[in-house]
Formats: C-alpha cells, sequence, structure tokens
C-alpha cells in the first residue's frame, strides 16, 4: 500500500511494528526510488512522528489486530492536520467477529439452498487467538479482537475525528470466481448478501 501510494506521487511514511514487514517493503523498491520512509514503531506509540504532520493516515485491515487500538486511534488524530483524513479498512463488527461467526447453508426441497450469516458475542469486546495455515501446513497464530460498532464511532468522536463515509464493499468479480473454485466454501455466494468488511473514512476536526 505504501508503494502505490508513492507511485501515486503521495510522500509516504509507512509504520509497522514487524521488521520482517519492513525488510520485504523495502526489499520491493531496492533502489529506494519511491522514497517511502519506512519507521518501525508500534502504531500507538509515534513519537518519532511530529503533531499535525500529515494530511491522510490510511489503516489497511489492521486496528482488529492492534490491542491497543484506541491508543493507535489517539495517534493518528495527533499526527493529522485539522482536515486531514483517517482511511481505514476492518473485519465487519458486524458479520465477522471470529470464532463467534460463520455462514449457515439451509437446504429445502424443490429451492435453492440459501446461505446465512450465523454472529453471538456481538455486544462485548474480546480478544481471541485465530489460526492460520502457511505454507508446508505449518500452523500459525495471531490475536484478533472484536470490538462493536459502537465501540469504533465512540473512540473516533472522542479523538476529534468525524466519520465522513462509509462503505462495505463488494467483492471484485476475480475474487468471486476463485473462491467458487474451492469446494464447499460459502464465502464467495455469502459476500455478495452479506459483507465482511468495512471501509470508513474520518475527518480530523
Amino acid at each position: 500500500m505504501a508503494r502505490r501510494l508513492a507511485k501515486g506521487g503521495a510522500r509516504v511514511t509507512a509504520v509497522d511494528y514487524s521488521i520482517r514487514m519492513i525488510k520485504n517493503a523495502r526489499a520491493r523498491d531496492h533502489e529506494g526510488s519511491l522514497h517511502v520512509r519506512y519507521l518501525h514503531s508500534d502504531a500507538n506509540r509515534l513519537g518519532a512522528i511530529a503533531a499535525a504532520r500529515f494530511d491522510l493516515v490510511f489503516a489497511n485491515m489492521s486496528l482488529m489486530d492492534m490491542q491497543d487500538a484506541e491508543g493507535a486511534i489517539s495517534e493518528v488524530s495527533r499526527v493529522l492536520k485539522r482536515g486531514g483524513r483517517f482511511v481505514a479498512s476492518i473485519s465487519h463488527p458486524c458479520f465477522d467477529n471470529g470464532s463467534n461467526s460463520g455462514w449457515i447453508m439451509e437446504k429445502t426441497t424443490g429451492r435453492p439452498p440459501r446461505i446465512f450469516r450465523r454472529i453471538r458475542a456481538y455486544r462485548r469486546p474480546f480478544s481471541e487467538r485465530i489460526p492460520w495455515t502457511l505454507e508446508g501446513g505449518r500452523k500459525k497464530c495471531t490475536l484478533a479482537s472484536h470490538r462493536p460498532l459502537s465501540w469504533y464511532v465512540n473512540v473516533l468522536s472522542s479523538n476529534k475525528l468525524a466519520i465522513t463515509r462509509l462503505e462495505e464493499p463488494m467483492p471484485t468479480k476475480e475474487f468471486l470466481l476463485e473462491e467458487k473454485k474451492k469446494e464447499g466454501n460459502l464465502d464467495a455466494p455469502g459476500i455478495t448478501e452479506v459483507p465482511l468488511h468495512l471501509v470508513f473514512e474520518a475527518v480530523k476536526l
């Protein structure tokens, strides 16, 4: 994402807590032609960045993976200029809260099967370890935190960030074609009706 913004003409500071992620990003711009500044830091401690420094802060599918997301949003507000924008994409809090959500298929004689999204334990914030299968069948876990939609709205508001736009993006045709190839996968038909991702824009007051 940092490279895409830089190619569009933006002056970019890219922040990540993972040294490996920063090394991987630098390796894709080995000549440094994009002039991206990489900063190894926690998102809730951006002391190396002056206040009111940026016109735009973008958080790509990361807030729900931060234990101190409130601290990160506070730092976003601090480093944004007045009128600056904060754009973030997250797992949709209403429909994707880890092991407490999933798909259900209802089969009825004489009609095509219908797919529903099940959800429970929505109101209570919680964290849990999410398992991932890597190359070679290796298993790894990451910590993810569910917070209800009202949590995000209220924390943004308390940090002088006003939501100006909200999107629940539709999957691309390419994604749907790939998902339909996977046997028993309900994501493709399901997410055309129920969004699993949310994107919002908030402006610094």
